[in-house]
């Protein structure tokens, strides 16, 4: 008999159903064998730390750690940011910004890597900017998403080393400057790297459609697509929105005629408007869900097929005094929420939410303002991270 303990969830659960059959099945007038002891229910992990990479100094890459503790080893999904225009957002950065984007993921049979690259956040070592492209001294767009790559690159080898990944198959995945890095790594993928995410890829936009050396930026798409070519074309996925104003539809258009004109191939998807920004598409999970679940398939790349493991659960904690029972939902929202996060409380009853940010000062400060620009009159902090001072 096989080890249950690497067996993979479809085959858990397939056990199990046939055990249930076959006990439907038993005489009753035979002594029945006792039941399999039932399998504790798969719960999710989340855990920050720092990574090693070439070029950062100690600590190393600001990373999250997200799955479910099933058993056996799984495959590698690797998550990694955009930049922003505004220097405080980028020393602001932290991995639990992509809580939601690792949770579908991990969801879906994933160890899920989320990465602040160097210079970003708490990441030590210079930012991948500086390597080229606008406003640096030298270099070209090319030498700066290889850079990106090789952040990416080091948190593959790291993961490869725990007993819960299984490294011979990695997904990558990145927004904006990090989608861009997913066509740099896709120029020479690291070994089990099976396919890439692009949102919104690319680099130099200044928000208001206009990029600061556009030419530039496609004759990267351009020099990545040949090697893509050249090292086997790895299979990509490429979203962009119709109302992006970092990269407009006709940007990516040409981003995709250089990359495919150098023969390598991807998978391009225009998607409708999203929101005020469809830069900003890569933060609403439901607008991409059932795109890129698609594309996984046609991959081969779904672990557990159309099973899906169970959403997280709010922990049993009670609200506090001052909130009512329509308050409810928003409560449980600020349980699952990522830290840091604040909860703000409005004279008129109206709560306000921040979460997933850099530090807890920064937390209820986000919570306070969205609250005033609400319309909010008196804002008051209720719940704040759990041990945060």
């Amino acid at each position: 008999m096989g080890n249950l303990r690497n067996a993979s969830i479809p085959a858990l659960f397939l056990a199990t159903i046939l055990h249930f059959a076959a006990a439907q099945e038993t005489n009753p007038s035979q002594t029945a064998a006792p039941p399999n002891p039932p399998q504790p229910a798969p719960h999710l992990v989340e855990k920050e730390m720092y990574v090693p990479s070439p070029g950062a100094t100690a600590p190393g890459l600001d990373v999250l750690e997200v799955y479910f503790n099933v058993p056996g080893r799984h495959p590698l999904a690797v998550l990694t940011h955009g930049t922003s225009d505004d220097p405080q957002v980028r020393a602001h950065l932290t991995p639990w910004g992509q809580q939601s984007q690792a949770q579908w993921f991990a969801r879906r049979g994933y160890v899920v890597f989320v990465v602040i690259r160097q210079g970003y956040g708490r990441s030590s070592g210079k930012q991948d900017s500086t390597h080229g492209g606008c406003g640096s001294r030298g270099g070209s767009f090319q030498e700066t998403g290889e850079a990106s790559v090789t952040d990416l690159a080091a948190v593959m080898r790291y993961a490869a080393t725990l007993p819960e990944v299984d490294a011979t198959t990695i997904v990558s995945a990145g927004v904006s400057t990090g989608g861009f890095a997913q066509v740099a790594l896709s120029a020479d993928p690291p070994p089990g790297v099976k396919a890439a995410i692009s949102f919104a890829g690319g680099r130099g936009g200044d928000g208001h459609e206009h990029n600061c050396d556009l030419g530039a930026l496609i004759g990267a798409f351009g020099s990545f697509g040949k090697s893509a070519h050249k090292h086997g074309d790895l299979p990509m996925l490429w979203i962009y929105s119709q109302n992006d104003h970092w990269f407009t539809p006709a940007m990516a258009q040409k981003f995709e005629e250089a990359y495919t004109g150098s023969g390598a191939t991807n998978q391009f998807v225009m998607a409708p408007p999203d929101g005020e920004d469809g830069h900003h598409l890569y933060a609403h999970v439901a607008a991409w869900s059932d795109t890129v679940e698609a594309f996984l398939k046609a991959h081969n790349l779904l672990p557990l097929g159309d099973l899906l493991l169970p959403e997280p659960r709010a922990p049993d904690i009670p609200m506090p005094a001052v909130l009512q029972a329509k308050d409810e939902e928003m409560w449980k929202r600020f349980l699952l929420a990522a830290p840091y996060k604040a909860l703000v409380l409005e004279v008129s009853g109206k709560l306000w939410l921040a979460a997933g940010i850099f530090d807890q000062s920064l937390a209820d400060e986000q919570a306070k303002d969205r609250c005033k620009k609400g319309g909010g009159d008196r804002c008051e902090v209720i719940a704040r991270t759990p041990g945060a001072k």
